[in-house]
């Protein structure tokens, strides 16, 4: 853990029900836990964690996305999946892993929960619903890492951008995103001049606009119409593990 960003949220509003782990807990278990959160603001490109690093929180995204990435020893760099309001930073905690073995980091701000891991690790053998939340986490994060990979694999770069922007866009409730094209390749694992590409052809069908730092969803349909099959059916393991009162 490199920094902690000090101080409270400057919004009062976020609550820890806004994360739909920390929602699904029953009254009993919420009861204990919630009093142990602490709130902060995670700003943009934050490093959670890095390889390597030892695990001191573990966070419940309210508004906040993280990115989980792979780092090869070239370099190169590409998201493995992203976290945001239905899941935890880092389930693997919860089955005794003590290192990180990825880079987890902000890339969209916003507020998240975090509780000491001592904690987390006790709450989770005492009581077995906060556990068995966190073991579908874990398979939906599973998921996330095998659909991405075949993603990559199977479906055009456009496809992936469609795909990615709806996701974050669920995430976070918002059409705007404040990212470079360089970021976005970095999350995707490919050149810039291919985001580019895939941008102007997204631009001219009048699906985004685009300015620079941002990219914003003008015409959320037909995005939906352009993205691989791998975005609905994405949404629907999520509704299945983790939102059963959303669907």
């Amino acid at each position: 853990m490199r920094v902690l960003p000090s101080g409270r949220h400057a919004n009062a509003s976020p609550r820890p029900e806004q994360n739909l782990v920390l929602r699904a807990l029953p009254v009993h278990v919420r009861a204990r836990l919630f009093p142990c959160l602490e709130l902060m603001t995670l700003p943009s490109g934050h490093h959670l964690y890095e390889p390597g690093d030892a695990f001191s929180f573990v966070y419940f995204p309210v508004d906040c996305v993280i990115s989980m990435m792979y780092i090869l020893t070239s370099g190169v760099t590409g998201q493995l999946a992203q976290v945001g309001r239905e899941g935890i930073v880092d389930t693997s905690i919860s089955m005794g892993t003590r290192l990180m073995t990825n880079l987890a980091v902000v890339h969209h701000p916003g507020a998240t929960y975090y509780l000491p891991v001592q904690v987390f690790r006790k709450e989770c053998a005492r009581h077995s619903e906060l556990l068995s939340h966190v073991l579908c986490c874990t398979q939906l994060l599973l998921k996330k890492v095998t659909l991405t990979a075949l993603c990559n694999r199977q479906h055009s770069l456009s496809q992936q951008l469609c795909r990615w922007l709806l996701d974050v866009s669920d995430r976070t409730n918002h059409s705007e995103h404040f990212l470079t094209q360089q970021q976005i390749a970095s999350l995707l694992g490919v050149c810039r001049e291919g985001v580019t590409e895939a941008t102007e052809r997204l631009q001219k069908l009048g699906v985004i606009t685009c300015e620079r730092g941002s990219m914003t969803i003008l015409d959320r349909p037909e995005l939906e119409r352009l993205a691989c099959g791998c975005y609905v059916k994405l949404k629907m393991e999520s509704e299945r593990l983790i939102l059963p009162d959303e669907t």
